[in-house]
């Protein structure tokens, strides 16, 4: 693939939506600030892999309202994506086709995970598929974006990460371009929707 050329989806392709949750939207109790920008950012992705009949997977934190993760169990974070409740149901704009495949991710209350790699079988799933090379999007660059891409990369696929459908929680400023950074060096490779082939 030269670094010019647009880029054509094809067979063995797969679209990672990661955890486009209300919760995480302004509005939630973890919102992420203009999180909300993903959604038509994503759209955009998704139907370009829906016209082709290419996979799409979406992760999503599953917690129990007794998670480790959260402030009174000893957590950095408020309670959100509580299993069964609207916080964590998927952005109701995010045009997710009917045969997207859901990832729930620490849905234990004494597992954590920010990657959709952690404790689940997203990897068996894509090599399953015959999948190699993962377009990953979502929310948020510095957490779950960051671990999704550096667990994909670990387990030999290859990355786009789609750099317009990306926001940052940015705890400390600066945090999601350190994020971009870091996905960056590990090999992942920085597109906008322009980048691709018509």
């Amino acid at each position: 693939m030269n670094p010019g050329s647009p880029i054509r989806l094809q067979a063995g392709d797969a679209l990672i939506a990661v955890d486009v949750q209300n919760d995480f939207l302004p509005g939630g109790s973890l919102a992420v600030p203009l999180g909300d920008i993903v959604v038509p950012a994503l759209n955009r992705y998704l139907a370009a892999f829906a016209a082709r009949a290419l996979p799409v997977f979406a992760t999503r934190d599953w917690h129990p309202a007794n998670h480790c993760s959260f402030k009174a169990q000893g957590g950095i974070w408020p309670p959100h994506c509580v299993a069964g409740t609207s916080g964590a149901e998927f952005a109701s704009g995010l045009d997710l086709p009917a045969m997207a495949v859901t990832v729930s991710k620490a849905a234990t209350p004494e597992s954590d995970a920010y990657s959709g790699f952690a404790g689940t079988d997203l990897a068996a799933r894509l090599r399953a598929g015959r999948l190699a090379r993962l377009y990953i999007g979502g929310l948020a660059t510095d957490y779950c974006v960051l671990n999704t891409v550096r667990d994909a990369l670990a387990e030999g696929f290859e990355v786009l990460l789609l750099a317009d459908a990306i926001r940052a929680v940015d705890v400390k400023p600066g945090d999601g371009a350190r994020a971009c950074d870091a996905m960056l060096r590990l090999g992942a490779r920085s597109i906008r929707y322009e980048d691709l082939a018509p």
